[in-house]
C-alpha cells in the first residue's frame, strides 16, 4: 500500500495540470490561424517586403518626371591669364579677366522618347506582383504550420489521455492484487507484476506531459505570441474524425499554387527584361532647359556686381549604333535563363503531383485505418472489461488483465494517428492546391 500511495503522490499533480488548467487561454484552431496571420514574425516580414516593393516603384516613376537642379560657383583667380599683342611694331601684355567669378542657376531635363525606360517600369510592377505571391506563399506554409501544430498538441493531448488511463488502470489493479494477495488469492508473482505495471506507467506520464508543453511552445512560437502565455487547445483529437473524408476531383488543379504563380511571374518579368534589352537599340529623345546667370568683379561688393543672365533649351537625340555585341549577348543569356525557368516550372509541376497523390494516399490510408483501429477500440474496451471483472472474481490472471490492457492502449493510439494523419495530410494537400485563407485574415481585421 506504501508503494501505491508514493506512485499517487509522485504522479497526481502532473494529471492534474495537464487534464485541466482553469487558468489557460482555450483557443481554437480558427483563433490560432487569425493571430498567426496577424502576429507571425515571417508573415510580418513578408507583408514589409510587398510595402518595400511599392515604394520602389513608385521610385522609378521618378525617372518620368522633369529632373530639376539647381547649382552655383563662386571661383578666385589667383593669377590672371596674359595677352600678348602688338600695337605699332611694339608688344604689350594685357590682363584678361577679373579677380572673383560668381555663377549660379537651374537646370532641368526629361525624357520624352525613352521605350527602355517604360518597359523597365512595367518590370517595377510585376516586382510588387511577385512580392505579393512570395508573401502569399509565406502565409500558406504558416497556415499549414499552424494547422499541423494545433494538430500536434491535439495528439499530444490525447497520447497523455491514453497513458493516464493506463496508469489509472494499473493503479487500480495493483491496489485490487495487494487486497487479494493479503487475502492469499494472489500470488507474490501477480503482485510484483501490478507493481512493475505501475512503476512502467509513470514514464510514459511524463514523456506525454512534455509532449503536451513542447507542442503548445511550437503553437504559440508559430503564432507569434508570448511563449510565457498559458494556452491550451479546444476540443479533442477524435471530434475531428467525423470529417475524415475528402473528395478527388477529376482533374487536379494547380492554378492556385504558390510556387507555380511565382514561376509564372518570374517568366513574365525575364520575358519583358528582354525587351528591355532588345529596346536599348532605340533611339531615346529627350529634352532640357538651363537658365544661368553670372558676374566677374574685382571686389566682394557683390551689391554693385553686373549680373548676366543666360538660358538654354535643347532636344537631344542619342541613336545607338554600336555598342560592341553587348546587348545581342545580354538576350541570348536571358533567353537561356528563359529555357531554365521552363526546365524547372515542369520539373516542379511534377513533383507537385507527386507531393499531391501522396497526400490523397496518405489521407485514404488514414480513413481506412481509422475503421479499422475503431472497430479494435470497441473490442478491446470490451475485453479489457471482461478481463478487469474476471480478474476481480478470480476467473482470469493477471497477465490476461495485461495483455488486455496493453492491447487497449495499442488501439486507443491508432484512433488517435490515424485521425492526425489525416489531418495534417489533408493540411499539406490545401497548401498545395493553394487553398484560400482570406477568411481568417478578414475575421482578423474586423476584430
Amino acid at each position: 500500500m506504501l508503494f501505491l500511495l508514493m506512485a499517487a503522490a509522485v504522479v497526481a499533480p502532473q494529471a492534474d495540470t495537464v487534464s485541466a488548467d482553469t487558468s489557460a487561454t482555450v483557443i481554437t484552431l480558427e483563433e490560432a490561424l487569425r493571430v498567426a496571420l496577424s502576429e507571425n514574425g515571417t508573415v510580418r516580414i513578408a507583408d514589409k517586403e510587398i510595402e518595400a516593393k511599392g515604394y520602389a516603384r513608385k521610385g522609378t516613376y521618378a525617372a518620368l518626371f522633369p529632373q530639376v537642379a539647381a547649382s552655383g560657383s563662386f571661383n578666385r583667380t589667383i593669377k590672371k591669364q596674359v595677352m600678348t599683342m602688338d600695337f605699332g611694331g611694339v608688344s604689350q601684355s594685357i590682363e584678361v579677366g577679373r579677380w572673383n567669378t560668381v555663377s549660379g542657376g537651374v537646370s532641368a531635363s526629361m525624357p520624352l522618347v525613352n521605350a527602355q525606360l517604360w518597359k523597365s517600369l512595367e518590370i517595377t510592377g510585376e516586382d510588387v506582383e511577385l512580392a505579393v505571391e512570395k508573401a502569399r506563399n509565406s502565409k500558406l506554409q504558416m497556415v499549414t504550420q499552424v494547422k499541423q501544430a494545433y494538430y500536434g498538441a491535439l495528439l499530444a493531448k490525447e497520447v497523455n489521455k491514453v497513458y493516464r488511463s493506463v496508469y489509472e488502470n494499473a493503479l487500480a489493479n495493483c491496489e485490487l492484487t495487494e487486497k487479494k494477495h493479503a487475502a492469499s488469492k494472489a500470488s507474490e508473482l501477480d503482485l510484483t507484476r501490478a507493481k512493475t505495471a505501475v512503476a512502467n506507467a509513470v514514464p510514459n506520464m511524463y514523456d506525454s506531459e512534455n509532449t503536451v508543453t513542447l507542442a503548445l511552445w511550437q503553437l504559440k512560437a508559430l503564432m507569434g505570441v508570448d511563449l510565457s502565455l498559458n494556452i491550451d487547445v479546444a476540443d479533442s483529437l477524435l471530434a475531428y474524425s467525423e470529417g475524415l473524408a475528402y473528395m478527388v476531383p477529376d482533374e487536379i488543379d494547380l492554378s492556385g499554387n504558390s510556387s507555380l504563380r511565382q514561376l509564372e511571374l518570374q517568366a513574365e518579368e525575364l520575358a519583358n527584361s528582354i525587351k528591355v534589352q532588345t529596346y536599348a537599340n532605340l533611339p531615346t529623345l529627350s529634352a532640357s532647359f538651363s537658365y544661368q546667370v553670372n558676374a566677374m568683379e574685382n571686389e566682394f561688393n557683390f551689391s554693385e556686381y553686373q549680373w548676366h543672365p543666360y538660358a538654354v533649351v535643347g532636344l537631344t537625340l542619342n541613336i545607338p549604333i554600336f555598342t560592341g555585341g553587348r546587348n545581342y549577348h545580354t538576350v541570348k543569356q536571358a533567353k537561356v535563363q528563359q529555357q531554365q525557368l521552363a526546365i524547372q516550372k515542369e520539373e516542379a509541376e511534377r513533383n507537385l503531383r507527386v507531393g499531391i497523390m501522396s497526400s490523397l494516399n496518405t489521407m485514404d490510408m488514414a480513413g481506412k485505418s481509422f475503421a479499422s483501429a475503431n472497430e479494435a477500440l470497441e473490442s478491446a474496451n470490451k475485453a479489457y472489461d471482461i478481463a478487469s471483472k474476471s480478474y476481480e472474481v478470480g476467473r482470469s490472471t493477471l497477465t490476461d488483465l495485461n495483455d488486455a490492457q496493453l492491447a487497449l492502449t495499442q488501439a486507443q493510439l491508432a484512433v488517435s494517428q490515424a485521425v492526425y494523419s489525416f489531418l495534417t495530410a489533408k493540411a499539406a494537400l490545401e497548401q498545395t492546391l493553394g487553398d484560400d485563407y482570406s477568411m481568417y485574415e478578414t475575421q482578423s481585421d474586423n476584430e
